[in-house]
């Protein structure tokens, strides 16, 4: 079966790349856009929150299949929006979350005891 083209991925194959995303990487962000190109403020904001702490994490880009990273996602964490933070194969949670994390003084230790 062919896809036009920028139609994106089936829902098994987005499904698996998470499920991997999560498995091989210490921390990954699922967000939109990419490190050099946030294309929302709350991908923006979470990745400016991590970078404060580790300098090596994987971010994976949802727009190319939106729906079916929501859905993936949403299996793995029980959450719907869009930036969500793995470490260790936890969900940890979105910008909002990681901002919390960073004022209690507990993001440096999340991200870095692992």
């Amino acid at each position: 079966m062919e896809f036009p083209p920028n139609q994106g991925q089936d829902q098994e194959e987005v499904t698996q790349q998470v499920t991997d995303a999560i498995e091989e990487n210490d921390v990954v962000l699922f967000m939109k856009g990419t490190e050099l190109m946030p294309q929302c403020g709350y991908s923006r904001k979470a990745l400016g929150l991590i970078d404060q702490y580790r300098d090596e994490y994987e971010t994976v880009d949802v727009l190319e299949s939106l729906d079916e990273y929501r859905v993936a996602l949403n299996e793995e964490s029980g959450w719907e929006t869009i930036p969500q933070t793995f470490v260790d194969g936890e969900f940890v949670g979105g910008s909002d979350i990681l901002e919390e994390l960073d004022e209690r003084g507990e993001l440096e230790a999340t991200l870095t005891d692992v």
